[in-house]
């Protein structure tokens, strides 16, 4: 549960229709995007729990504790979707971030992926991806490690963690329209309000590989948060995987929800997540 500071007030919360995971027997799995060209294709039941989703900004969320962090930060970059400027432009602004943020020794950035919840979806190198409604965590025990090796490369993994640094998994979303988000906000678990048995190891095919995530399944202790109006100018930082286990956040469960009386006629959601491993030497 959360500590009473961080017991958010009940007037500054909304609701929302949650997809959550039916448990089964045999491990469920889907085929992701970059395989199907379109929507994920799932071979696994859902259902939908209305849930109570507080407004972050009543808290002071913090990474290593609810496993999210909402922040101030400006980009220069005005095109999200010229691949060629963030390579070049944003990528820097999110490394100095982390650094400054983490006081990190590296920062190995290795994917992008925007998402629009327009009848099309955003466009990305892979395809079109909309927002991602079912409730999860990016990695798993199995899946975080392999793909730090993949991004940071084995032997600067091997020796980060000979070392005695801790490397952890962040991905920074931030929305890419001129407008405040009001469709399809992100709704984020506190870390600490969910319990381990509640994260349901998942595969995720693709093209070359199978990855491993975690879906989430319904617990009424679930605590919910969401950053209404969130602007180009704020970021969420969102703990995905890590190296320390001490009682700090290590997954971070979080999917996209429609707002009560959402208006169809409001701006898409846009926004872009990136996704990054970062070494902390300790």
């Amino acid at each position: 549960m959360l500590p009473t500071s961080q017991q958010p007030s009940n007037s500054h919360k909304t609701e929302g229709s949650l997809t959550y995971i039916v448990r089964q027997a045999e491990k469920p799995y889907f085929l992701s995007s970059a395989l199907t060209g379109g929507a994920p294709e799932v071979h696994f039941k859902t259902e939908q729990h209305t849930v109570a989703i507080r407004d972050m900004r009543h808290i002071e969320a913090n990474v290593d504790r609810e496993g999210f962090e909402l922040m101030n930060h400006s980009s220069t970059l005005e095109n999200f979707y010229d691949d060629q400027a963030i390579t070049s432009v944003y990528n820097s602004e999110i490394t100095n971030l982390l650094r400054n943020r983490f006081g990190a020794s590296e920062v190995h950035i290795f994917d992008h992926t925007r998402r629009s919840d327009s009848p099309t979806g955003a466009a990305n190198p892979d395809g079109l991806r909309g927002p991602a409604t079912r409730v999860h965590c990016d990695y798993t025990d199995k899946s975080g490690p392999q793909r730090a090796k993949d991004a940071m490369g084995k032997e600067a993994y091997d020796a980060a963690i000979a070392r005695g640094a801790r490397i952890l998994q962040v991905n920074v979303w931030r929305s890419i329209s001129s407008e405040p988000v009001r469709r399809a906000p992100l709704a984020l678990a506190a870390s600490n309000s969910v319990p381990a048995g509640d994260l349901i190891a998942t595969d995720q095919r693709f093209p070359d590989r199978t990855g491993e995530i975690y879906q989430l399944a319904f617990g009424s202790e679930h605590v919910w948060y969401y950053a209404p109006l969130l602007t180009r100018d704020e970021i969420i930082l969102i703990k995905g995987w890590d190296t320390i286990r001490d009682g700090r956040a290590v997954y971070t469960p979080h999917g996209a929800f429609q707002l009560p009386n959402q208006d169809p006629e409001a701006p898409a959601r846009e926004s872009i997540e990136t996704r990054t491993f970062i070494v902390v030497e300790t």
